[in-house]
């Protein structure tokens, strides 16, 4: 494989994992309340492979969409801590979002079994 091809697929797989990022992230808070750190955490261990140069500003962009809200809260070992919730807004969004992806999912893997 060639060098060119080599980095248009890794390209290719960075567009695909930050185009559901935002997604999964909503996913991760929308089981209660959040810090970034966890997000992280969670988003690792799902080998979604994100770093916190990702992740803040897609949170900031997500609050400022209205789709999240956060509250500081003290920290047993450290300064305060920002935790997020969805918003009523949020929880629309997400939902819309879960119908799409269940959509594409749904249409990619018949493409996939269909075209091997």
């Amino acid at each position: 494989m060639s060098k060119m091809n080599e980095i248009n697929i890794e390209n290719t797989k960075a567009q695909m994992r930050r185009g559901i990022l935002e997604f999964c992230i909503l996913q991760v808070i929308s089981r209660d309340k959040i810090y970034a750190s966890e997000i992280l955490s969670v988003l690792k261990k799902a080998n979604l492979i994100v770093v916190e140069g990702t992740v803040y500003p897609l949170l900031t962009r997500l609050k400022n969409s209205g789709h999240l809200d956060y509250d500081w809260e003290e920290s047993r070992s450290g300064p305060p801590r920002k935790y997020y919730t969805l918003t009523a807004s949020g929880k629309i969004f997400l939902n819309e979002l879960k119908k799409t992806w269940q959509g594409l999912s749904t249409s990619t893997n018949s493409i996939i079994k269909n075209f091997k």
